[in-house]
């Protein structure tokens, strides 16, 4: 089916940097139960801190002394945060310089993709995307779960604050820390691979959307008479949440690859170029998957309206079948004394006969017209 496939003429990465790519999408084996997303216990809202010099990371330094380590080493800092409070993100923002409306922002998530630029800081923010494994897609199946990750970058530090169960940034951070020559290109490094692993994200979801559109359209076009409509208005509904995630990324990444940027040094610009065409591609499968949904749910409606019909007309023919023997017997059931062949021996079967007779040739005619 065209225009439902993964893209795979997508250009090669710049050259020396491996692919970040995000955890595997496994499908859930028959029968099990769905997965319900296990939330820690609450002990703080940092999950990772470190300081990276040359590209390393350096021995362990308490969060509050990290940002003034990585200025003496002239390295930078990597503070990970999982949905902070207001008190603790304010605190943090009050150490780093964070603008209080974007720490606002992040504190209360909700955001669409975007990207601010506030003196020699950014901030951008990130939807993140997941697919919901289901055996059976259905009227009220939850396909798309999205959640948000923002990035606060300045010229020694990068913070990272995710909202949402999916999305880890941990594999990332440990696949990252292997990349040193990548790492040395400084805070705009880790922004480069948040961005790539959320489009990346975007990719597999993409394409396991694109496999439930395909069961769509074969259920709309299967012999059997099936209802798909309330399936098709929720996966619709669902895809309408992707294209919320990608469609506005493609603005602030172009920002970044194209725009002279204090933070993000010209060795940056091509890596945030490719994550760009990614997601600019990403951007086309999930409208194209839209416009083919249109289409099908028109279909599905057009089978419907057809099939319709052709109960009327089927009941419209039986009706006019029925009819001949109700005249004919209720004529002869009235209560006269003189009526044609009354008395006549031969009149009762010859009535039936009669009956008969017109009642085929009215079914031989519906059915030549396809009526029956």
């Amino acid at each position: 089916m065209t225009g439902t496939e993964t893209p795979r003429d997508v250009p090669a990465r710049p050259a020396g940097l491996p692919p970040l790519q995000p955890p595997t999408l496994r499908p859930r084996p028959a029968g099990a139960p769905k997965a319900t997303p296990v939330r820690r216990e609450r002990q703080g809202a940092v999950v990772d801190c470190a300081v990276y010099v040359d590209g390393r990371r350096q021995a362990p330094v308490p969060p509050e002394d990290a940002l003034e380590a990585a200025r003496a080493q002239g390295g930078f800092v990597w503070l990970g945060l999982f949905e902070p409070t207001e008190e603790e993100l304010t605190a943090i923002g009050d150490r780093y310089g964070l603008h209080p409306l974007a720490v606002e922002d992040a504190v209360y998530a909700h955001q669409r993709p975007k990207l601010e630029h506030y003196d020699d800081a950014l901030f951008m923010v990130l939807k993140t995307a997941t697919y919901v494994e289901h055996e059976h897609l259905t009227a009220t199946s939850e396909v798309v779960d999205t959640g948000e990750v923002m990035v606060f970058l300045g010229p020694h530090h990068v913070i990272t604050v995710r909202h949402g169960e999916h999305t880890g940034l941990t594999e990332l951070r440990k696949r990252l820390e292997q990349q040193r020559e990548l790492l040395c290109l400084g805070p705009s490094a880790v922004l480069y691979a948040v961005a790539d692993l959320v489009v990346d994200t975007f990719v597999d979801v993409a394409g396991a959307v694109a496999d439930d559109v395909d069961e769509l359209e074969a259920s709309v076009f299967s012999p059997e008479r099936t209802d798909d409509i309330g399936r098709l208005y929720q996966l619709k509904r669902e895809l309408m949440s992707l294209r919320k995630a990608v469609g506005p990324l493609e603005v602030p990444l172009q920002k970044l690859a194209e725009r002279q940027v204090d933070v993000v040094p010209d060795a940056m610009r091509s890596y945030f170029r490719d994550v760009q065409d990614h997601a600019i591609r990403v951007r086309d499968q999930v409208g194209g998957l839209d416009e083919l949904l249109s289409s099908i749910l028109q279909a599905s409606l057009a089978r419907t309206s057809l099939a319709d019909n052709e109960d009327t007309r089927k009941i419209s023919a039986w009706a006019a079948m029925i009819a001949v023997p109700t005249l004919i017997t209720g004529v002869y059931g009235m209560n006269f004394d003189f009526m044609p062949e009354l008395h006549w021996r031969y009149g009762y079967p010859m009535v039936l006969l009669l009956v008969a007779v017109v009642c085929l040739l009215l079914y031989r005619g519906f059915k030549r017209s396809g009526w029956l």
